[in-house]
């Protein structure tokens, strides 16, 4: 199955970073993009560039993406919107919980409702989750994120269940560090922050994911394969990262 029969793609987080640039691939591609993210400007921006159809609605309005769903068919669904809030569980607050469940996980969910099931029916869709090597890998802080991207995992695994028997794809992408502007959402955008998470690495592009998803790991690959193929699961990271570790603490008061 080729591009050519899929013939719309909603994307989610579509204002920047690897949404922007998945937007602006897939347009390329001849499929009729609508590109979600809060930002109105910065999509009127995309659309401008790209041609794509901008909708500025959070993704966690669910009237909003319930009237987007119902009044267009889509062929494939991007879930890339995401956002963080750093610190372990033991530093966490209710406000940062709640965003980051509403965000990485209800709205994926509740998309995945919206829209797999007439993707089923119709016997043809793929679905693409932008989740983290954070599903799989430990490492400091962000506890609620780990969690929401753990389960966005495991969606992504459960729908090859949920849609078994139908020529429905579903695709995981999982990225580590990637050189765009989510540092700057989480950290703050300063000089400081740059140098700490951008600067001296050689890092993926936001670009490179895109390629990297509609070139030769799983967009294409996947949605450009023959319709007998899915490529379920893809990590794409620094070849100077590695993601693990082991640590092992003394206790602060000796043992009674």
């Amino acid at each position: 199955m080729p591009f050519s029969d899929y013939k719309t793609a909603l994307v989610t987080g579509a204002s920047s970073g690897i949404g922007a640039a998945v937007v602006e691939r897939l347009c390329k591609e001849g499929l009729k993009v609508h590109a979600l993210a809060r930002s109105a400007d910065k999509l009127a921006e995309l659309a401008a560039r790209t041609g794509c159809i901008p909708h500025a609605i959070d993704v966690s309005d669910l009237a909003g993406i319930t009237r987007l769903t119902q009044e267009i068919e889509f062929d494939v669904l991007v879930n890339n919107a995401g956002v963080d809030r750093p610190g372990s569980i033991l530093k966490a607050d209710a406000e940062g919980i709640d965003l980051l469940v509403d965000v990485n996980l209800r709205a994926v969910l509740h998309l995945c409702r919206l829209v797999v099931p007439g993707m089923a029916a119709r016997d043809r869709g793929h679905v693409v989750n932008i989740s983290s090597i954070a599903a799989a890998y430990n490492f400091g802080g962000n506890s609620t994120y780990h969690a929401t991207k753990a389960a966005v995992s495991m969606l992504s695994r459960q729908l090859r269940i949920d849609v078994f028997g139908k020529r429905v794809r579903v695709t995981e992408i999982c990225p580590g560090r990637v050189a765009t502007d989510i540092f700057a959402h989480v950290h703050g955008d300063s000089e400081e922050t740059h140098k700490r998470f951008v600067e001296g690495y050689e890092l993926p592009q936001a670009e490179d994911i895109a390629n990297a998803i509609a070139n030769a790991i799983a967009i294409a690959i996947a949605i450009a394969a023959p319709i007998a193929v899915n490529v379920g699961h893809m990590e794409i990271t620094p070849t100077l990262q590695v993601p693990g570790g082991l640590s092992t603490a003394r206790p602060e008061t000796p043992q009674a």
